[in-house]
C-alpha cells in the first residue's frame, strides 16, 4: 500500500490527516485535535520516510520541533492568566524554532541580506510597540529571544537550497509561523485583537506546509532515482 501511494501523488493526500484534525480544532474539539497537527505530521513524516529515516538527519529536527510546539501550544492553552506558563510556552516555541533553523541549515544555508532586512523590520516592531506594552522584565526579554529566533529561522528557510516546491513549501510554512506570532504579540502586548481569527488557522497551516514540503523532497528525490 505504502509503495503504490509512494508512487504518485496520492502521497499528498495523507495531508487530508492533519487538515481534518485542524478543522476540528478550530471547531472547539479540545487540544487532542490542537496537538493533533503536528502529531500526525510527525506519524506522517515518519511513515514517509521510515526507509531512509536514519539517513535523514535533518528529519528529527523537524520532529523535534513540532514535538516542541506540542508542548509549548499546551501551556499557552492552559495558562490560566499566569504570566510563567506564558513565559514556559515562549520558551518551547523558541526550541521549535531552533528545530526549524537547524533543518534550514542542513539543507542550505542563511540568507543574510533577507535575515538583516527582517531583523531590521522585526527589531523596529518591538522596540517601538511590544516593548513598551511589556511590565514584566522576564518576559520582555523572552519575547525579544523569541523574535529574533524568528527572524532567524526564516532566514534560513528563505536560503534553503533544492527543488522549488521543497523550499518554497517550507519557507511558506515558516512565514505562516511567523505571521501567527505577529497576531499574538499585537493582542498580547498592543492589545489589538482585530486578527485574532487568523491566530490558530495561520498556525496549523503552517505545520500543514511544513509537512507538504518535507513529502514533495522524497517524492522528488524518489523520481530521480527511477
Amino acid at each position: 500500500m505504502k509503495t503504490q501511494i509512494l508512487k504518485g501523488n496520492w502521497i499528498f493526500s495523507v495531508l487530508l490527516i492533519p487538515f481534518v484534525s485542524a478543522l476540528l480544532a478550530l471547531n472547539h474539539f479540545g487540544f487532542p485535535f490542537k496537538a493533533g497537527v503536528a502529531a500526525s505530521g510527525i506519524l506522517i513524516l515518519w511513515w514517509v520516510y521510515s526507509d531512509k529515516l536514519g539517513q535523514s538527519k535533518d528529519v528529527w529536527a523537524i520532529f523535534g520541533a513540532f514535538l516542541f510546539s506540542i508542548a509549548g501550544d499546551w501551556f499557552l492553552s492552559n495558562r490560566n492568566g499566569e504570566t510563567s506558563r506564558f513565559i514556559m510556552g515562549i520558551a518551547l516555541f523558541f526550541l521549535a524554532h531552533v528545530g526549524y533553523l537547524v533543518f534550514a541549515l542542513m539543507n542550505g544555508r542563511l540568507n543574510r541580506l533577507l535575515t538583516v532586512i527582517i531583523l531590521a523590520g522585526y527589531l523596529a516592531f518591538y522596540f517601538f510597540m511590544l516593548s513598551p506594552g511589556i511590565e514584566d522584565e522576564t518576559l520582555k526579554v523572552a519575547a525579544l529571544c523569541y523574535l529574533l529566533i524568528s527572524c532567524f529561522s526564516l532566514g534560513a528557510a528563505l536560503g534553503i537550497s533544492g527543488h522549488s516546491a521543497f523550499k518554497w513549501l517550507f519557507a511558506f510554512g515558516i512565514v505562516m509561523v511567523l505571521f501567527s506570532d505577529t497576531i499574538i504579540a499585537l493582542r498580547e502586548f498592543v492589545k489589538y485583537k482585530d486578527l485574532d481569527f487568523l491566530i490558530l488557522p495561520t498556525y496549523y497551516l503552517a505545520q500543514i506546509s511544513v509537512v507538504a514540503a518535507l513529502i514533495s523532497r522524497k517524492f522528488c528525490n524518489d523520481k530521480k532515482l527511477k
